[in-house]
């Protein structure tokens, strides 16, 4: 049974919350949303390391068939930094360390800057 969360931006609050995929085996992390063709709109899968780094929170594009928006986040549930990743690009870092890796859909970019202090709230999932 997968766990379930809604994400809020509280410095910019969002029509709509996020509804993620809370993924903190390395399993999932490993898979991701890799050979995924799309994804519902205002829903991600939101990555979850051990601690805040750089490298952990680095993130690959192979074998991708979307582009994300992605969006890293530290510990203190700040955004770090946010990136269009493209398919089949080999890395991308965030530009400060971060614990959580939120990939979304492109269009939910726009929802988050650097700076933004975010919620994370447990979903009721039958």
């Amino acid at each position: 049974m997968s766990r379930e969360i809604n994400i809020s931006n509280l410095s910019r609050p969002l029509a709509h919350t996020i509804q993620a995929r809370y993924c903190d085996s390395f399993f999932c992390r490993l898979r991701g949303l890799t050979f995924r063709r799309s994804l519902p709109a205002r829903t991600g899968l939101l990555l979850v390391e051990s601690r805040d780094n750089r490298l952990d929170a680095s993130i690959h594009m192979l074998f991708m068939w979307m582009d994300l928006a992605v969006v890293w986040i530290d510990s203190s549930l700040h955004v770090v930094d946010v990136k269009l990743a493209r398919r089949w690009k080999l890395a991308y870092l965030p530009q400060a360390p971060a614990r959580y890796v939120l990939e979304l859909p492109v269009d939910c970019q726009p929802d988050f800057a650097v700076g933004d202090l975010l919620k994370f709230e447990n979903r009721n999932v039958a």
